[in-house]
């Protein structure tokens, strides 16, 4: 009867210690399923989008339309910078393309000055910082836009001359002023106002990195500094750019 209830014993503890090791091996496989989860959330939120400030009205384009200078005319340029915008979230304003045209002739008026299609400010980038508060401050020596505050409507900084790929080139067919050049018979500077795409045609470019190859005021002009090779992908890649622009809120 000894032997008989020992064996009764040792199995029943045989039993206690499968049972706590079946317990410990659930709570851990229930631990491991719930951590990814909970892991998780800390990356949700930091790669939710910043939000952006309400008066949000100025930006780079984060992305080209990649047809190199072919945008659409400013059409297309104006519902690329609408189409940027609302997808982070500023949908709601009207913005425009910081883009001048040129007319057929010299004494036609059927030109359009960047200057004019942008409203009237204040502009603020999408970490509420003031690039300018009107169209005279915006093309004055007193104009708050750089690289550091020049950046995209998700606001992420745009690489510049000192980068890897440079993308500093910003199209803006523009005078310093910000207003068009003249028309035929003098020389293309706007990719056929927005519609070329190929080697033909040239597009006057602006710096946003306010730097250049050298120390002059053409190289930090970040509205027009120097005409592009070309119209195409490959010509405005040559010298440092990427079919990027400026788009403005204009209300």
């Amino acid at each position: 009867m000894k032997f008989r209830s020992e064996s009764t014993a040792l199995a029943a503890c045989t039993v206690l210690a499968v049972a706590a090791t079946l317990s410990t091996t659930l709570a851990a496989h229930a631990q491991s399923a719930s951590s990814p989860a909970q892991a998780s959330a800390p990356a949700a939120a930091a790669s939710a989008p910043r939000p952006l400030p309400k008066d949000f009205s100025f930006f780079l384009t984060s992305q080209p339309i990649g047809q190199g200078g072919n945008l659409g005319g400013l059409a297309g340029a104006d519902a690329h910078c609408q189409k940027l915008a609302a997808a982070a979230g500023a949908g709601n304003r009207t913005w425009h393309a910081y883009l001048s045209t040129q007319a057929a002739a010299l004494n036609d008026p059927g030109f359009t000055n960047a200057r004019d299609r942008i409203g009237a400010g204040p502009w603020r980038n999408a970490k509420g910082v003031v690039i300018a508060q009107d169209v005279a401050d915006l093309h004055s020596p007193g104009s708050k836009l750089t690289q550091a505050t020049a950046i995209d409507e998700k606001g992420n900084s745009v690489n510049g001359r000192a980068d890897q790929p440079n993308n500093h080139d910003m199209l803006t067919g523009s005078r310093p002023d910000g207003t068009a050049y003249a028309g035929a018979p003098f020389a293309d500077m706007t990719c056929g106002n927005w519609t070329k795409g190929g080697t033909e045609g040239s597009a006057m470019l602006g710096h946003h990195d306010l730097a250049g190859p050298v120390d002059n005021t053409w190289a930090k002009s970040w509205n027009s500094s120097h005409p592009s090779r070309g119209c195409d992908t490959a010509g405005l890649r040559s010298t440092g750019g990427a079919g990027l622009f400026y788009c403005f809120a204009t209300n």
